[in-house]
């Protein structure tokens, strides 16, 4: 069930609806109900795979809170972590190691193991799984208490708005709320606006402007062989802003959702790409995931406290496991490799860019300063982005040949940019949409506002041209498949 289909806009009122009416203390028992049938929309046999790791995380948690000696509760942490990543490394990457072992046999002796066993990838299952195992780690640290009730305990691991793509929840904020759910006041008009108003711009983000853009980028990528410069960098631009519009509409549907409910979840993105090096764009960027590396892989590595060098090998490790966690394929784990190469080579070169600023007197506090690090940090970014677009190496490696070797200026002005699926008014929309974006971008970035709280903060008549501009947008230039059917979110197959 996807947030921008109609099953989603009947369940959701439904869900809140009785959410409302019913007593306090059965509240956590109907979420979880309407938790799992969220889920089961996708495949209902997967089900059990959400809820062997519920399970599992759950008795750890009683385990560890139970015993007294340390090394039982580590022994309990590495079971919860074996098991639970043994199921996540079955679905998500077994195929990938046996292709990867059929090459090298094959380069060896000519012969291969098996052939790959071809499974579906459960939806969501790197989300949930970290999610629960985030819980585990934070009862061993005496962070939260573990809790014993089974149900509340689900509900946390299955919370159907962030289940599936985040963000990528903490006991210590879902699970507290959930203990303390008969104290949410289920109606409340100003929390309820602002949530509705949160899914909206979500809905606008996705619909108008992510899968808008998809259809230039898709086009331009399967058409590698007929591209040339001014199409491929456009088209990485493209996916850039795809990409942020898709996942950060997920994650903002999601907090907007739960916050009708009366839940508060974390931020997840806060202006990526006003960012002026690759550690801030971390520190905007999927942040429910980026600390979660580093609260539960990076530190306990050894973080920066062991030395310059050791402190380059725990960061380069984070981010070749966080490229792993996208998705089974080497173009992810260059990606992520290329992230953490970029910020080691950024602190390597720090002291020589201090000295070239010192001698050539470049003023720091300016706005053209600040400016062209935001500039070349999108432009790192956004070459980055081919490799995680791209189907396989050597698509990405062809996709820069095409890129740096084709100039062909010329595309701009004789409309053949528009052969490539937006027409001339479809990208005038985009470039709208785009634009309205921009402006979010920079009040947040400028005032700390999200778009959707300035619109409540105006007067009702400018409050309801705004939204009703979006609703239509919304339905007027959304992009539907076919037959209306909806588009899925990039990061649901990660």
């Amino acid at each position: 069930m996807l947030f921008n289909s109609l099953d989603f806009m009947i369940f959701f009122p439904i869900v809140v609806l009785i959410y409302i009416i019913i007593p306090k203390k059965i509240r956590y028992i109907w979420l979880l109900v309407a938790s799992y049938y969220f889920y089961m929309c996708w495949n209902a046999k997967y089900a059990l795979l959400i809820g062997i790791s519920t399970i599992i995380t759950y008795a750890s948690g009683l385990f560890i809170w139970k015993f007294k000696k340390t090394w039982m509760k580590k022994m309990v942490v590495a079971g919860s972590f074996i098991s639970n990543l043994a199921i996540l490394v079955f679905f998500k990457y077994f195929d990938f190691i046996l292709e990867n072992v059929n090459v090298l046999l094959g380069k060896i002796n000519g012969q291969v193991i098996v052939d790959p066993f071809d499974f579906m990838l459960p939806v969501g299952i790197s989300f949930y799984t970290f999610q629960a195992l985030s819980y585990t780690v934070d009862v061993y640290r005496e962070d939260v208490e573990a809790e014993k009730n089974p149900f509340k305990y689900a509900l946390f691991v299955s919370f159907f708005p962030q289940l599936v793509a985040g963000p990528i929840e903490r006991s210590k904020n879902l699970l507290n709320q959930i203990r303390n759910i008969d104290k949410i006041k289920a109606w409340n008009y100003d929390r309820i606006a602002l949530g509705l108003t949160q899914m909206v711009w979500g809905l606008f983000l996705k619909m108008v402007i992510a899968d808008r853009a998809s259809i230039f980028v898709d086009r331009v990528y399967n058409n590698l062989h007929a591209v040339g410069t001014m199409e491929t960098g456009l088209a990485a631009i493209g996916f850039a802003i795809q990409i942020y519009c898709d996942f950060a509409a997920y994650s903002t549907i999601a907090i907007g959702a739960a916050k009708v409910m009366g839940f508060d979840l974390m931020e997840n993105f806060n202006t990526p790409y006003f960012a002026t090096s690759i550690k801030d764009f971390w520190r905007r960027w999927h942040i429910s995931l980026s600390t979660w590396f580093r609260d539960y892989l990076y530190i306990p590595l050894g973080g920066n406290r062991k030395g310059v060098v050791r402190k380059h090998f725990n960061l380069m490790v984070t981010f070749l496991v966080s490229g792993l966690w996208h998705g089974a394929s080497w173009n992810y784990v260059i990606w992520g490799g290329l992230h953490g190469a970029y910020q080691i080579i950024g602190e390597v070169f720090t002291p020589l860019r201090r000295k070239i600023v010192e001698i050539f007197k470049v003023k720091e506090d300016v706005f053209s300063y600040k400016f062209g690090q935001i500039l070349f940090t999108f432009a790192l970014t956004t070459l980055t982005w081919v490799f995680f677009r791209a189907k396989n190496l050597s698509e990405a490696i062809f996709y820069f040949e095409k890129m740096f070797t084709r100039w062909n200026p010329w595309v701009l002005f004789n409309e053949e940019i528009y052969q490539f699926g937006l027409d001339k008014m479809e990208s005038h929309i985009l470039i709208v949409a785009i634009l309205v974006l921009l402006i979010a971008e920079l009040l947040k970035y400028l005032k700390g506002k999200e778009i959707f709280e300035f619109i409540l903060e105006q007067n009702l008549w400018f409050r309801w041209i705004v939204l009703l501009g979006f609703v239509v947008a919304i339905l007027v230039y959304g992009q539907y498949g076919i037959n209306f059917d909806s588009n899925q979110f990039i990061y649901f197959q990660f």
